[in-house]
């Protein structure tokens, strides 16, 4: 039995990733804020709850982030405070890279293995025809360039790894709550189609963006 790593185990996306994990035959470890006192954000935190696995894990889902760390996303430029922009790099940037640092030593040295961390389409800068949601833009803008890095370092050594910035489409979460004008799925069905993406990718589409249909989208 493979084992599967889930950062953000408790949340909405996070719960279902693991529950299907393990409905596909893996042994899951999920770790978050909430049940384990995991915080992204910070180094330290990190470094001590991550270095105390063993793995090898042959999955890992980063399952983390915020929407406007507890305000609303800024629908003009004259709306942006520092404290939130900061608040959401930090929790959907950094949170993710501290966590892909830790990443390479969870892998198996050989044979296939799979990182997917959630991005979003509103990261994509030539898809952004509408403006706004500056600091979600802007904070999923940057992860997915630390993805396709960490995709490009990991491969050094572990030739058959993929590393993946993923959009799960809009889901049924307390994230998406405040939306009701959009299509959406239940945190199950998304964890599906993710699982299915990452299992379908090839090493050689490593460090790529995919939506929950594995369509590449646009940087």
């Amino acid at each position: 039995m493979e084992n599967a790593l889930v950062i953000g185990a408790s949340g909405g996306i996070g719960a279902a990733l693991a529950a299907e994990l393990e409905t596909r035959g893996y042994r899951v470890t999920g770790l978050s804020r909430s049940a384990d006192g995991l915080d992204v954000t910070d180094a330290e935190s990190v470094e001590r709850h991550l270095g105390a696995l063993e793995g090898p894990f042959a999955a890992v889902f980063v399952a983390t982030g915020t929407l406007a760390a507890g305000g609303a996303p800024e629908k003009a430029l004259s709306a942006i405070t520092p404290e939130q922009m900061a608040r959401v790099i930090a929790i959907n940037t950094i949170g993710p890279a501290l966590v892909l640092a830790q990443v390479p030593r969870l892998l198996p040295r050989e044979g296939r293995s799979a990182v997917g961390v959630l991005s979003a389409r509103v990261g994509s800068i030539s898809d952004n025809r509408m403006g706004g949601w500056y600091s979600y833009r802007a904070s999923k803008a940057a992860v997915n360039q630390v993805i396709h890095g960490a995709a490009i370092e990991i491969g050094r050594k572990r030739k058959q790894a993929v590393v993946a910035a993923l959009h799960p489409g809009t889901v049924e979460t307390a994230f998406t709550a405040g939306y009701p004008g959009h299509d959406k799925v239940t945190p199950e069905v998304a964890a599906g189609r993710l699982c299915d993406v990452m299992a379908r990718l090839e090493p050689a589409q490593s460090g790529g963006f995919y939506d929950y249909a594995g369509t590449e989208i646009p940087w």
